[in-house]
């Protein structure tokens, strides 16, 4: 899809560059018209005071001569010879009244160069006095002609930077303009990726440089998208995974529920039942003994298979629920496990030290306490061929980290063959052990810590540690 050029502020970046074009061809032209002054000013400087030297010798040679004969011949002389240029020529009598003074000049008549340029430009005018019997000749440097001069070549320079000022910017902001015009396609992209739309694509912008930027937008939002779907993909899993979780929680309750039930069947229910039977056996053998030998034997076969599925039962109702956990408490039950264990496995040396200091668990937590020691010993004769075992229950006053709160800890150590190759500290690899791996999950239910791990010199060690607060 490809994003609609919004009005977006892109002037900035041209007024930026256009403002340091004109400053520079304004530094230039600036530049230009100060050495173009200055030789315009040495210029008329150096013909003025040539001119007014020229003159000044002139006319002190001649004045003299002239002078002899008398103030009214040098008027006269002066008057023939009219203006001087570049200069002003006065002629004065001893009582100070003007006699002569130079015509104006007939050179562009009318026309004055600006007092500012005249400042700019005009030198210091020399003035030469020659004093004479019966007056006084002065001399004035008159630069106003050479500075209009300067003036007239002054205007076509000044007017040819201030074209060039204008169409070099012209040129300047129609190239800008035109190399920034798809900036305002990628700011409007950019404006729409942040508004949560991530299906934007530029098309080809013109220029090397906007072309790059536009391929490199692409790309990201590309990965971006990417990125997004696998943050959805892993969102919508570990929603699933909690879900399921959850569900396996409510079902391992539930089944825990009937396990509970149906043991409790087989112990008050079936058991009365399967001994009122053997007692019936029993005690029909003991009567027709001696008058049917048949029904006695029958009788005695009944009563033999009775104590057969009694003693089958019994055996039956721990593994299906440890009533002995809901009566007397973990330590209990965990004794009955070792005993019942010692019985079916007369090899096997089993230790267990139990110390909870009087601390009351929570029946989840005793539960999963105890089905973490039934794993461990089943693991341990199963799968280790173990000789020996070492179980312990206790209250650890700093968990399994040193600075960790207070914790109930199991330990099932054997002296088996020791964990697979793939197995780590934290469980078993993957499908070697079902069990574990669900018991894994039953402890984190309770935020408590599951840990398998070699042993010291062989075999395995399970350790489970709950939270005393959520345990107790």
């Amino acid at each position: 899809m490809t994003a609609a050029p919004a009005p977006v502020p892109r002037h900035g970046l041209r007024l930026q560059i256009n403002l340091i074009v004109g400053a520079l061809t304004l530094a230039f032209v600036a530049a230009l018209l100060t050495v173009q002054l200055r030789g315009m000013r040495d210029s008329v400087q150096e013909e003025t005071i040539a001119a007014n030297r020229v003159a000044a010798q002139l006319l002190n040679r001649t004045a003299w001569q002239v002078a002899a004969q008398g103030p009214p011949a040098l008027l006269s002389y002066l008057q023939q010879l009219g203006r001087v240029r570049s200069n002003e020529i006065t002629l004065t009598d001893d009582a100070g009244t003007r006699l002569y003074e130079s015509p104006p000049s007939s050179y562009k008549a009318g026309r004055d160069a600006p007092d500012w340029f005249a400042a700019l430009v005009l030198p210091t005018q020399p003035v030469q006095s020659f004093a004479f019997p019966g007056g006084r000749l002065e001399v004035r440097a008159n630069a106003s002609r050479a500075v209009l001069d300067a003036w007239d070549a002054f205007v076509p320079l000044a007017a040819g930077g201030a074209t060039l000022l204008l169409l070099v910017n012209g040129l300047v902001f129609w190239a800008v303009g035109r190399t920034v015009r798809p900036f305002g396609r990628i700011v409007a992209a950019l404006d729409t990726l942040q508004a949560g739309r991530f299906d934007v694509a530029l098309p080809p912008l013109p220029g090397r440089e906007a072309a790059a930027i536009g391929t490199a937008f692409n790309r990201m939002v590309g990965e971006l998208q990417r990125h997004i779907e696998t943050e959805r993909r892993a969102a919508r899993a570990e929603e699933q995974l909690s879900e399921s979780r959850e569900l396996a929680r409510w079902i391992d309750h539930h089944v825990e529920q009937e396990r509970r039930a149906i043991a409790r069947e087989l112990h008050d229910e079936l058991g009365q039942s399967v001994t009122a039977i053997r007692s019936l056996a029993l005690s029909v053998a003991q009567r027709t003994r001696d008058g049917d030998p048949v029904s006695a034997q029958a009788a005695t076969l009944i009563a033999d298979e009775s104590s057969r599925l009694y003693d089958a039962m019994h055996g039956l109702i721990p593994r299906l629920a440890p009533l002995v956990l809901d009566s007397f408490g973990l330590a209990e039950a965990l004794a009955d496990l070792a005993e019942r264990t010692r019985r079916s496995q007369p090899g096997l040396a089993l230790t267990l030290r139990t110390s909870l200091d009087g601390v009351a668990l929570r029946p989840e937590a005793a539960l999963a306490l105890y089905r973490a020691a039934q794993e461990g010993l089943t693991n341990a004769l199963r799968h280790g061929r173990a000789r020996q075992v070492r179980i312990e229950l206790a209250v650890e006053a700093a968990g399994p980290d040193a600075a960790g709160p207070p914790a109930v800890a199991l330990r099932v150590e054997d002296d088996g063959v020791g964990l697979a190759p793939a197995s780590t500290a934290d469980g078993p690899a993957r499908g070697e052990h079902h069990g574990l791996r669900w018991l894994g999950e039953r402890v984190a239910a309770l935020r408590g810590r599951f840990r398998l791990e070699p042993g010291a010199v062989r075999g395995a060690v399970l350790q489970v540690w709950l939270p005393l607060e959520a345990a107790a």
